[in-house]
């Protein structure tokens, strides 16, 4: 009970200092994926939730893999607004992943969030394994 009570407090204080610094991208991560891929981005690997840290940026080197972090069941089907999914993203990237991105890499806008999120996989493990594959074939080493 006290570690769950610790563990709400740390979020609430956690949600209440990105509310107060306007970053809502921040803000909606620990409110909508935190409880996952954990506030660290560290995630559960034995439960299939992949480490965010050192990685997500590599997806934007084939726009396979950028359109993957879009499709995700929980980014394509969370009840956040286009914009917000674009926010979230701009912030895990840059929180988990800023120097591992491709050097110039255009932020995720609305628009795009919008049409990513009409094609979502049906077969999400098959699709990251097939994205993986391509990211390694241009070289890069993700996780």
């Amino acid at each position: 009970m006290r570690v769950a009570m610790t563990r709400l407090l740390l979020a609430c204080a956690l949600v209440s200092a990105a509310a107060h610094g306007g970053d809502f991208g921040r803000q909606n991560y620990v409110l909508r994926c935190a409880g996952c891929h954990l506030t660290d981005g560290s995630g559960h690997q034995a439960n299939g939730i992949p480490d965010l840290r050192g990685s997500i940026g590599k997806f934007l080197y084939t726009p396979e893999g950028r359109a993957f972090l879009v499709q995700v069941p929980g980014t394509a089907h969370s009840p956040l607004s286009d914009q917000e999914v674009a926010e979230v993203l701009a912030w895990m990237l840059a929180a988990f992943s800023g120097n591992e991105m491709p050097p110039g890499a255009a932020p995720y806008t609305a628009a795009e969030v919008r049409a990513l999120r009409t094609t979502a996989p049906v077969d999400v493990p098959g699709t990251r394994a097939r994205v993986i594959d391509g990211l390694r074939a241009a070289g890069q080493d993700v996780r």
